[in-house]
């Protein structure tokens, strides 16, 4: 890989003026870092030589007013090539560029430009001219950045409608998003509501199955009163019937046997003093 600095000696011993000729010296590569440290050199010679592209550090060469890099083999331009807007004078002929980079709409001091001798796009080749004169070269300048201005133009309204696209697609999203929250929030609150329905249905089946529960007792409670009091009548009566006959047994005694009894005789004497009263008794 061949630089100016290892073949042809210091740069600054090819400094005339503000003119630096590297032209013809084999380069494949462009020393960015020695020429920035030269502003004094507004006029770059790098024609003829083997550069297939420019590093990007090559735009920040600002104080560039003159530039030929005719008879390379370029294929394309730095996207920031546009940096250079000091650039007034443009040499590309006999490289392999097919298209320009936006930014070279930025070159609004370029009052001169050859693009002869490469395979441009057709469009491009059209607006571009001939070169092959003085005047043509200024006209091809002219044209050129207007055409560029207008690509820039009409890729900044397709970036804004790219940027509409994407922010009307992103509300309807969001739109669909937030529906689909509601929808979602809906369901749950449903489904809450239907679960808490549910558990009410349930405990008022429980409180109603205790209240019937509860009702059975009573019931059997309130019957067996009855049915003991129906009883007792029955055991009071035979109670009481009962109780005469064992008060008089107990009152007269037990009967004496039957040797023991009285007569008939005797009977009839003593029944009369059982009739009489009891005061007579007395």
């Amino acid at each position: 890989m061949t630089k100016a600095g290892s073949k042809g000696g210091n740069l600054r011993d090819k400094l005339d003026g503000n003119e630096l000729d590297l032209s013809l010296s084999d380069l494949n590569e462009v020393p960015v870092k020695e020429l920035a440290a030269l502003p004094k050199a507004t006029i770059l010679d790098l024609s003829c030589n083997k550069l297939t592209t420019l590093p990007s550090d090559f735009c920040g060469l600002t104080h560039l007013v003159k530039l030929d890099l005719s008879k390379n083999k370029l294929r394309q331009l730095p996207a920031d090539f546009g940096r250079l807007v000091n650039l007034q004078h443009l040499d590309l002929l006999n490289n392999r560029l097919v298209t320009l980079p936006v930014s070279f709409a930025q070159l609004k001091s370029l009052k001169w430009l050859d693009l002869k001798d490469n395979p441009l796009d057709p469009v491009l080749a059209k607006v571009a001219g001939d070169c092959l004169d003085e005047k043509q070269c200024k006209q091809c300048a002219n044209k050129v950045l207007q055409h560029m201005k207008a690509v820039q133009a009409e890729q900044e309204r397709e970036r804004q409608r790219r940027l509409e696209t994407d922010r009307e697609a992103e509300k309807k999203w969001e739109a669909k998003q937030r529906a689909k929250e509601a929808q979602e929030r809906e369901l749950r609150k449903r489904e809450k509501a239907e679960e808490k329905e549910r558990r009410r249905k349930e405990y008022d089946a429980l409180k109603a199955a205790k209240r019937e529960q509860e009702k059975k007792p009573k019931k059997e409670t309130n019957q067996a009163p009855s049915t003991r009091r129906t009883g007792r009548p029955h055991a009071a009566a035979k109670a009481a019937a009962t109780k005469p006959q064992q008060t008089l047994a107990q009152e007269v005694g037990p009967a004496p046997p039957a040797h023991q009894q009285p007569s008939s005789a005797h009977q009839q004497l003593v029944a009369p003093l059982f009739r009489l009263p009891r005061r007579t008794r007395k």
